[in-house]
């Protein structure tokens, strides 16, 4: 069965197609390398020692995508490609609305052009705004709080108007808490382009002396130690939700909508203090100003993509981190 995988390059793209490619199916990836590197694609074929379909450019780029289709007997699709800093999308919000929305909806006119009906969809636990109770769970309101989230679900209401108007189009969407974590060969992880939004490749960082200090915004919110506490799922656990999703695709109909994470909720301190553990490094920290919009705590109630999926997280907090550094070792030359 041939995947084609959008944003094949990026951090969760390559550890799934890591994980399709041991599992025997062929993948093909378009990626712009917009905020991922070309030699992922290399280690990607080196964990996995098979061959992958490459195709560089923008999956906006109709004739691009209608040639990918046209050359390859494309079964499902799993489609990551998007923008996805929250800070950034605040700031500049058409650029988000567009690429967003844009590639997305060129992807399923060419789906739709070549008569591909599967489609397993890269969410955000985002959508779920500020929830008012905890854990969260699949039929919770829906709103967002920043334009990323928003794109998120804006595709979310065209993949659900799209599965309703054409009956053989099968939608999987998988909302995301936060992955971390990195493949145990340390060849692939989390690697943004410059100064990291997100809280790991920070720490990471942080530990290997690339930054002088890691920035705790806020230690007085509702929480066992007053640092913000969410739910961290290890992105090789997270990997494997793709495939069970790709598996219920091909038998489900119409749309439907998966939390995937652990339903634990660690903080800050808690991420800090484990990393230093399981590593035996140091991490430096600040408190400082908490930043506007962050909420107390998000967690995951996971239980309906284990009875419906099959799918539940193994890898715990230490896994999580000591993958993360080990990533950041074996690539130290990159770093410095």
């Amino acid at each position: 069965m041939r995947i084609l995988v959008t944003g094949g390059l990026g951090y969760i793209g390559s550890h799934t197609c890591v994980c399709l490619l041991k599992n025997n199916y062929e993948v093909v990836i378009i990626d712009n390398l917009s905020n991922s590197n070309i030699d992922v694609l290399e280690k990607i074929e080196k964990i996995t020692d098979k061959k992958v379909t490459f195709y560089e450019g923008d999956l906006c780029n109709k004739e691009l995508v209608r040639k990918i289709f046209k050359d390859n007997k494309i079964d499902e699709v799993i489609h990551f490609a998007g923008y996805k800093a929250v800070g950034e999308s605040v700031l500049q919000p058409l650029k988000y609305y567009r690429n967003n929305l844009d590639s997305t909806l060129t992807l399923l006119e060419v789906m739709q052009e070549f008569s591909c009906h599967n489609l397993v969809f890269s969410s955000s636990a985002t959508v779920y705004g500020t929830p008012k109770k905890l854990p969260i769970k699949e039929d919770f309101p829906l709103s967002t709080t920043n334009p990323y989230g928003t794109t998120k679900l804006m595709i979310e209401r065209i993949l659900a108007d799209v599965s309703k108007a054409n009956k053989d189009f099968k939608v999987i969407v998988l909302r995301y808490f936060n992955p971390i974590g990195a493949d145990p060969s340390g060849l692939i992880g989390e690697d943004p382009k410059g100064i990291p939004n997100n809280l790991m490749p920070y720490i990471v960082r942080v530990a290997n002396k690339e930054l002088p200090i890691l920035s705790v915004f806020g230690d007085d919110y509702n929480t066992h130690d007053g640092t913000g506490v969410r739910d961290y799922i290890h992105v090789v656990d997270l990997a494997k939700g793709h495939l069970k999703a790709l598996e219920k695709c091909l038998k489900s109909k119409g749309i439907d909508y998966y939390n995937l994470g652990t339903g634990t909720g660690y903080s800050v301190l808690d991420l800090v203090n484990t990393f230093e553990k399981v590593n035996k490094v140091e991490v430096p920290y600040k408190i400082v100003n908490r930043r506007p919009g962050d909420i107390d705590a998000c967690y995951a109630d996971p239980t309906k993509a284990y009875k419906e999926l099959g799918f539940k997280a193994e890898l715990g907090i230490e896994d999580m981190c000591r993958d993360s550094y080990n990533f950041i070792i074996k690539n130290k030359e990159s770093h410095n």
